[in-house]
């Protein structure tokens, strides 16, 4: 895995990698993406790390049986030293290209705990937790994703200082402060003074929705990649997408019925037989707060789905709006066409 992922960032394709996203990108979310084409890395959801806890076996399934043939990198989250080389030491065990910190989830939960995103307003124990890793961290790749902020993007340049001192391998920056959450336009400037700054390389994350955007980001930037996320999970084809674009061909783009097995195939794949039916269209309504933004602009695709909760009226919602032979961008429509109604699901 290390050989593989050293040879992706060495070609000069960019590298397209799918984001961590908690709940989201776990083995059968894997399997999923890779049937479409798949990123060319995937990152685990993160492993929560403290003084007594253990590697999450539900997200180590995706490690020891990962279906993609690409390089998977396990995301670790917390803040206390010695758990953090301990658990950096145990997934080195694993057939894991890198080992990956968070330093930018936004959710309030984790950042109040002074984990994720919450440790960029402590730039001395960022220090501290990077230099024990860098000496834990060595049969495999060191990465770090981060914001550039907690509420004030002021602090990026100190924290870019830190990133470069440490010798990590790769860096990950999502362009928008922990605060501004998914809110605010991404900052894409300060992808480029990473880039300018950082003697590895760095993989740009935020709003890449299209394959157009992809190439816009990647001109601003400079960055040596991409990593998408809610993107990924609205356009199973983005990444596939993205390389025609950049290869000059033209791009392929999903019709209504390939948009409507998608979502049948999303469902099966997260489907457990111990898992009530109303249960698990409730856990459908997740994915397709993305989905919905690219099927239709009015907000009723979304607000019917929101109320209900059977199977069968799930799909039947579903055919009415994608059963059909028209190609579908799936791009976000403009936020001037969005109900509030779709709008209060777009958070993840």
């Amino acid at each position: 895995m290390v050989a593989a992922f050293e040879q992706l960032l060495a070609r000069p394709e960019p590298l397209l990698a799918l984001a961590p996203m908690q709940d989201v990108t776990d083995l059968p979310f894997w399997r999923l993406m890779a049937h479409y084409g798949g990123p060319d890395v995937y990152w685990t959801e993160y492993f929560r790390v403290h003084a007594v806890s253990n590697l999450e076996p539900w997200i180590l399934e995706a490690i020891t049986d990962n279906p993609t043939g690409r390089p998977a990198i396990a995301q670790m989250i917390g803040n206390d030293v010695e758990s953090l080389v301990r658990n950096a030491k145990k997934l080195q065990q694993l057939n894991i290209a890198a080992v990956d910190l968070n330093l930018g989830c936004p959710a309030p939960v984790v950042y109040r705990k002074c984990a994720g995103g919450g440790l960029l307003r402590e730039p001395k124990r960022v220090d501290a937790i990077l230099g024990a890793l860098r000496d834990a961290v060595t049969t495999a790749k060191f990465t770090v994703k981060t914001r550039i902020g907690f509420d004030d993007p002021a602090v990026f340049e100190e924290l870019l200082g830190i990133f470069a001192k440490h010798r990590i391998d790769l860096l990950t920056v999502h362009a928008r402060t922990v605060k501004e959450m998914y809110r605010s336009e991404v900052h894409y400037e300060f992808i480029a003074r990473a880039v300018a700054a950082m003697p590895c390389p760095v993989l740009a994350n935020g709003n890449v929705h299209s394959a157009a955007k992809a190439a816009e980001v990647l001109r601003l930037t400079g960055a040596k990649g991409l990593m998408i996320g809610r993107g990924a999970i609205r356009n199973p084809w983005l990444f596939d997408q993205i390389r025609q674009h950049l290869r000059g061909e033209t791009v392929r783009y999903p019709t209504g019925r390939d948009v409507l097995a998608y979502i049948h195939r999303l469902f099966d794949a997260t489907t457990t037989p111990v898992v009530r039916e109303s249960a698990q269209v409730q856990k459908m309504k997740k994915y397709t707060n993305f989905i919905g933004l690219g099927v239709e602009p009015t907000g009723q695709f979304l607000h019917r789905i929101r109320r209900t909760d059977l199977r069968a009226e799930f799909f039947a919602i579903c055919g009415e709006f994608l059963d059909h032979d028209e190609p579908m961008p799936l791009d976000p429509f403009p936020l001037q066409l969005q109900s509030t109604d779709v709008l209060a699901g777009e958070h993840l």
